[in-house]
């Protein structure tokens, strides 16, 4: 059976220097790319390798694996939720399969009725939505056919739904955190038959992808909702360590930092907060385990999903401010307004990719003073986060997705 590690490896290494973008904040969960050259310069007609218009709304970030671009969009006339396969080099759609038909949920003015990132385990593609209240998991072959379909369970919020998924060894694993019996499952990636469920407290909504790592000598996977922050055996479903508060909510997903060995949240309603915790504790560590802690303060990022870059923390705040925060102390270091943000941070060769509602993004280079490389429009609103893949940098815009920059020749 693949170690996580494995599986991580195989994904980013299929095209030798070159990296899949196969799911959620990319190979690693984290919004980081290893490769090491993607532009840094572009506007809606420069540097594009082709733009796809693409029917229907969905803030759901695009996934690339080998020759090809997934994404989903919801389409309001029809109520069909649709999985999208388009060629990575020419934007073509290879094909379109509904995989759910339904009255459109209540959300939120700024969530969408397709905000779920798809995931590829090289293999398969699975996606998700709402059915209603029904949580539905499909999983597809990367021809379009579909492997099966199930219902773990309900999802109520009023804000609307979005649970990404996230592939980890034979499973696929998805939080559905809500307001109600709240619960993560994990799905064996053949056939969709339950491995394992956790039974989540407080029955609160919160929206986050969970991040998984070794950490402290084992394998944890970490989260934060549901008025606390877990680690729980991704193997078994089994906490580890829980940190209580310290709110109501969250969206943003985890951080961890190879450098400091922390684990770093960022978020949360009504309260806000930023907490750098220690990994290797067991049980109850709300007293003993959290490092550095931000209440309240400048910096607070409640959707963007931070990241992590050599000694820094960065986040976006949904008011339109980025700061660098020491990711050892918890100190700022800088804060620049970059515009409103739903979009999550990603970063390559030492570069960061912050883009706004607006569609503009701003690359920067992480240090000790604010420095800006290139300030990019697309002139398009953008909520989805980029993918980086293979020299090209991917942008699920409201209405089109665009390739930025020329696929670039893997090395043999």
């Amino acid at each position: 059976m693949l170690t996580r590690l494995t599986f991580l490896l195989v994904l980013a290494t299929r095209f030798a220097i070159a990296e899949d973008w196969p799911q959620w904040r990319g190979p690693r969960n984290d919004g980081r790319s290893t490769e090491t050259a993607f532009p840094t310069r572009w506007s809606k007609s420069d540097n594009v390798a082709w733009r796809t218009e693409l029917p229907g709304e969905g803030h759901a970030s695009p996934i690339v694996f080998g020759g090809k671009v997934f994404t989903v969009a919801a389409l309001p006339d029809t109520g069909e939720r649709i999985l999208f396969c388009l060629d990575r080099t020419s934007g073509r759609v290879l094909w379109k399969q509904t995989v759910v038909k339904a009255p459109a949920e209540h959300v939120h003015k700024e969530n969408s009725h397709a905000s779920s990132t798809p995931a590829c385990d090289g293999e398969r593609v699975f996606c998700t939505f709402l059915d209603g209240h029904d949580v539905v998991v499909s999983a597809y072959t990367l021809d379009g056919k579909q492997l099966w379909q199930k219902r773990p369970g309900i999802f109520s919020s009023v804000h609307g739904f979005c649970s990404t998924p996230i592939p980890y060894q034979d499973k696929v694993i998805v939080n559905c955190d809500h307001d109600g019996p709240g619960y993560i499952v994990a799905l064996s990636r053949t056939d969709g038959r339950q491995l394992w469920r956790i039974e989540r407290p407080n029955h609160t909504r919160s929206y986050c992808t969970p991040i998984i790592r070794t950490a402290a000598g084992r394998t944890q996977m970490v989260l934060s909702g549901s008025k606390c922050i877990a680690s729980y055996d991704p193997d078994t479903g089994k906490q580890l360590w829980i940190v209580d508060g310290p709110t109501d909510q969250f969206v943003a997903s985890p951080v961890y930092s190879e450098k400091t060995g922390l684990f770093y949240i960022t978020g949360g309603f009504p309260d806000h907060h930023i907490m750098a915790i220690k990994p290797d504790g067991n049980g109850n560590v709300t007293s003993t385990h959290v490092v550095w802690h931000h209440h309240n303060g400048a910096g607070v990022s409640y959707v963007p999903s931070p990241i992590i870059e050599g000694d820094h923390f960065l986040v976006a705040d949904d008011r339109g401010v980025a700061h660098a925060f020491d990711a050892k102390t918890g100190d700022i270091v800088w804060n620049e307004k970059f515009g409103r943000s739903h979009a999550s941070i990603v970063s390559a060769a030492g570069l960061l990719y912050f883009m706004n509602d607006a569609g503009v993004c701003r690359v920067v280079k992480p240090s000790e003073k604010f420095t800006t490389v290139a300030t990019n429009d697309l002139g398009e609103p953008t909520y989805a986060s980029p993918a980086l893949s293979n020299g090209q940098i991917f942008v699920r815009t409201a209405k089109a997705i665009y390739c930025i920059g020329q696929l670039r020749q893997a090395k043999k």
